[in-house]
């Protein structure tokens, strides 16, 4: 999924994730310091008893679906979309909130995040690619949080995790849920995919009433075919 690719750019306190330079200048991230560090993740969120006073958090719309399928698993609160500002320290809003965790999925477009978060002491875990500032950042998850798929599947990795070490999901066994249902799609992209299935059904009701008239015709024509063939041998 893309997980490993990062940017031309790279922090230089993302160094130590880097493994090493492609020969067009992008950087490849280790992908053992990924799987380490999602594992430190999981064990921060099964830490806290109460699920809901977890904050997850994804003002990227690519990452808007992962949140939402990664709280309808774990129990976290999601946030997708705007952040409010003012949801972690303004106290005279109705939505302000005293999570005991937030999780971000990018450092910089979640920064108004972070930054509340820093006031509030409330630690934080974030996807973090090689050019993410990681101020405030307490976890960083080194991947690709620019790919719709690599969101997903780093999403979809961590609740497998969580729901192992929380015991609801036994190691033995696979996890049913397919990480396809935690990939952003696009609305038109699926209205264009309704379409197509809709014009795929009728055009091919259409070919097969054309198809059985096809050999009605070859059939009928057969008979005439011989006809002919004998009304010529009489004639010779």
């Amino acid at each position: 999924c893309k997980t490993h690719l990062g940017t031309r750019n790279v922090d230089y306190r993302m160094k130590r994730y880097v493994f090493r330079r492609t020969v067009d200048g992008i950087h490849i991230i280790h992908l053992g310091k990924t799987w380490e560090k999602l594992m430190v993740a999981a064990r921060m969120i099964v830490a806290i008893e109460n699920p809901t006073d977890i904050i997850v958090a994804s003002q990227r719309p690519y990452g808007s679906r992962a949140v939402l399928k990664f709280s309808q698993y774990t129990g976290a609160n999601p946030l997708a979309g705007r952040w409010t500002p003012g949801t972690l320290t303004n106290q005279i809003t109705q939505k302000y909130l005293e999570p005991r965790l937030l999780i971000v999925t990018d450092p910089r477009t979640d920064n108004q995040a972070l930054k509340e978060a820093s006031y509030a002491s409330i630690p934080v875990i974030a996807l973090c690619d090689t050019d993410s500032p990681l101020e405030n950042v307490d976890v960083a998850i080194p991947a690709n949080n620019k790919g719709k798929e690599s969101i997903a599947l780093l999403y979809w990795l961590l609740a497998r995790e969580v729901q192992y070490l929380r015991g609801t999901l036994p190691r033995s066994q696979a996890w049913d849920v397919m990480v396809d249902s935690f990939f952003w799609r696009d609305p038109e992209e699926l209205m264009a995919q309704e379409e197509m299935d809709q014009g795929y059904g009728d055009n091919w009701a259409a070919q097969q009433q054309q198809q059985q008239s096809w050999e009605g015709a070859a059939a009928g024509g057969g008979d005439n075919w011989a006809d002919m063939t004998t009304a010529a041998g009489g004639a010779g």
